[in-house]
């Protein structure tokens, strides 16, 4: 296995690849990710996913996640 490369993140068990502007890596016969654009450090990515699979940034998952938590605590606390 390489070792990342400067500036490069280390994610164990993950496949890392490079793509350009306009190209896309297939998941499965149903999820294709394309390269939007590239500007910066930040890269746009453009999924098609069939619309019964929910694809959502991780930030955003996490805090549905948390929310949904701390509405059952909440629940559990006051019994509503």
């Amino acid at each position: 296995m390489l070792a990342p490369t400067p500036g490069e993140m280390e994610i164990p068990n993950v496949l890392v690849v490079s793509r350009k502007i306009g190209e896309r890596i297939l998941i499965g016969d149903k999820i294709a990710i394309t390269v939007v654009k590239v500007s910066g450090g930040a890269v746009r990515l453009g999924v098609e996913a069939p619309a019964e699979l929910a694809v959502m940034r991780e930030e955003l998952a996490i805090e549905i996640e948390e929310s949904q938590k701390a509405a059952l605590d909440e629940t559990e606390i006051f019994g509503k």
